[in-house]
């Protein structure tokens, strides 16, 4: 139990939302505008490598790229952990992850309520990428806060950062920003979508869910489970 702990990071993600909530505080408006902006500019029918680069970088292909990357990270910390029975220890762990992820999902969908479109759809001058390339691409949400692929692989990152070795969480630290970043950069999410929304939903749920005995417990139980059925099962 890391009380401490939890009490900081809840701390941090109010902290986050109080300072975007406040009227009077427009740094997160200004901070968006720019980032749009600064990436926006950069699409263009003179940069076509760079527009066909982008494109592909949130096409549903990526997506999967981006899901097989996760799974390599996760089997090379299953690998890297000599303890018997390491192949029920990390589906336990898996399976948990999973839960939780969805759990959050649910709660993102039932419970808040604020909503705002893409930048791509809010500013009239926006230069569209999917007008650019000759395959679809996602450039564009009619509500793009919070950024929920941000925030799984922020449920990934967290897991790992707990349950992993070191190099493997920093791995999966580096591809929270590296995969979140194409949204971002083609203007399908502003960047407090991620960074604001999806990080301050981080910061609040998943402590109590890792610092806490919550995930321990459960993918213990769910480990004992998994070595029951393995016990019944009949041998060749």
């Amino acid at each position: 139990m890391h009380f401490r702990r939890l009490l900081v990071l809840n701390a941090v993600g109010l902290v986050l939302l109080t300072c975007w909530w406040v009227p009077t505080l427009d740094f997160w408006a200004i901070l968006d505008s720019d980032i749009f902006w600064g990436f926006n500019l950069l699409i263009s029918p003179l940069n076509p490598h760079w527009d066909t680069l982008l494109g592909l970088l949130n096409t549903r292909a990526f997506d999967a790229c981006s899901f097989l990357m996760m799974a390599a990270l996760f089997t090379w910390a299953m690998l890297s952990d000599e303890r018997p029975y390491r192949y029920r220890h990390w589906l336990s762990i898996g399976i948990t992850m999973l839960l939780t992820a969805g759990l959050i999902s649910l709660f993102v969908l039932r419970v808040i309520s604020y909503e705002h479109a893409s930048p791509t759809r809010m500013f009239a001058h926006a230069q569209h990428l999917s007008e650019l390339v000759s395959f679809k691409t996602k450039d564009s949400a009619s509500n793009s806060f919070p950024g929920d692929h941000g925030l799984m692989l922020m449920v990934f990152a967290s897991f790992m950062l707990v349950f992993a070795p070191r190099r493997i969480a920093l791995w999966s630290l580096a591809f929270v920003v590296l995969l979140s970043a194409p949204r971002i950069m083609v203007g399908a999410h502003w960047f407090s979508d991620v960074y604001l929304g999806s990080l301050s939903i981080a910061l609040i749920a998943l402590p109590w869910v890792l610092c806490t005995p919550l995930a321990r417990t459960a993918a213990s139980r769910m480990e004992r489970c998994l070595a029951r059925v393995n016990q019944y099962r009949p041998q060749a």
